[in-house]
């Protein structure tokens, strides 16, 4: 590892430290949301109203020298609010493409199962090709681009779930739970949350997290890992309990995950406990519980029980 790069590392490992003082009491899902920006994928963070979903979106962007551009989902919007629209322009006698705020780095979209599944749908070619096609023609999307979509599991009025191919596209789910009272007794005295987002300053830029995103292509993951981290896919797809395993888009998904945890980690390698700590992260919003097994636990939690269960029962290579 040379030494510039160490040295955007540090700078990571300082972005980190910075997050935590504005999302107390949340170090995986801070965690978690790195992961997701070095490993160039998307990030869902589900938890009940009020938890600090919108201020982790916001202050992760402040640290970060991006774009950043927020959407509120609500039920009557059309995809062309997100991606833009083709307008006639009386001065040129032609068409010309008004992007809309999907064009930008970081993407915060709101409450995304407030809005229709047309809308929806309209960031999944973003989300998997970097690139939007409205009447025919492709726009390319900035670089780095992240969408943090947040939603409450909670309420179902007036809410569409989202579809199993739109989780698919999230590299992780993240679950926002209540602080504990220490954490929330900082919030009050006005030493962590959105009150000390103005004061967040910007600790990487674009150019750092390109930079950061290629070196983790590097690091090393050996053979026994990847069969590891097979096993555990495959455990999925045969498991009685689930009428949905892992595709092979989540089984990829994990291994960038793992190498991004390892960089974190101040390695240029993998070790088992790297996939091991984002199989259930990486994994539990890909796959569906059949419907004799349902039990009084909510989906996501008997999903996250499941896949705990194929952890311990695959061999971790020595």
């Amino acid at each position: 590892m040379s030494q510039e790069t160490g040295s955007i590392i540090e700078r990571a490992a300082e972005l980190e430290r910075a997050l935590r003082t504005i999302i107390r009491g949340k170090d995986e899902v801070v965690r978690l949301a790195l992961v997701a920006v070095l490993a160039r994928g998307h990030l869902l963070i589900e938890g009940v109203p009020g938890v600090g979903k919108t201020t982790l979106a916001q202050a992760l962007a402040r640290a970060i020298d991006c774009d950043f551009r927020r959407v509120q989902f609500t039920s009557d919007m059309l995809p062309s609010d997100v991606l833009g629209i083709s307008m006639y322009s009386t001065a040129e006698e032609r068409f010309e493409f008004k992007r809309g705020p999907v064009f930008t780095n970081i993407l915060l979209a709101d409450e995304i199962n407030r809005t229709t599944p047309k809308t929806q749908s309209a960031l999944l070619e973003a989300m998997n090709e970097r690139q939007v096609t409205v009447d025919g023609h492709s726009h390319p999307l900035p670089n780095p681009f992240l969408v943090i979509a947040t939603q409450n599991p909670v309420e179902h009025h007036g809410t569409y779930p989202l579809p199993e191919s739109q989780l698919d596209r999230f590299l992780i789910r993240a679950r926002m739970g209540y602080p504990e009272a220490a954490s929330e007794r900082e919030i009050l005295r006005g030493r962590a949350g959105a009150a000390r987002i103005e004061e967040l300053r910007p600790v990487l830029t674009a150019e750092d997290v390109l930079a950061l995103q290629n070196e983790v292509d590097k690091v090393r993951v050996e053979d026994a890992l990847i069969d590891y981290s097979l096993a555990i896919v495959e455990r999925t797809r045969q498991h009685e309990q689930l009428s949905l395993g892992v595709s092979p888009r989540g089984s990829l998904m994990l291994y960038h995950a793992a190498q991004a945890q390892a960089l974190l980690e101040g390695r240029d390698y993998c070790i088992p406990d790297d996939f091991k700590r984002l199989v259930v992260p990486t994994f539990a919003h890909r796959v569906v519980v059949s419907a004799r097994y349902t039990s009084t636990l909510k989906r996501a939690e008997q999903c996250e029980e499941i896949l705990r269960e194929v952890l311990e029962s695959v061999p971790v290579p020595v």
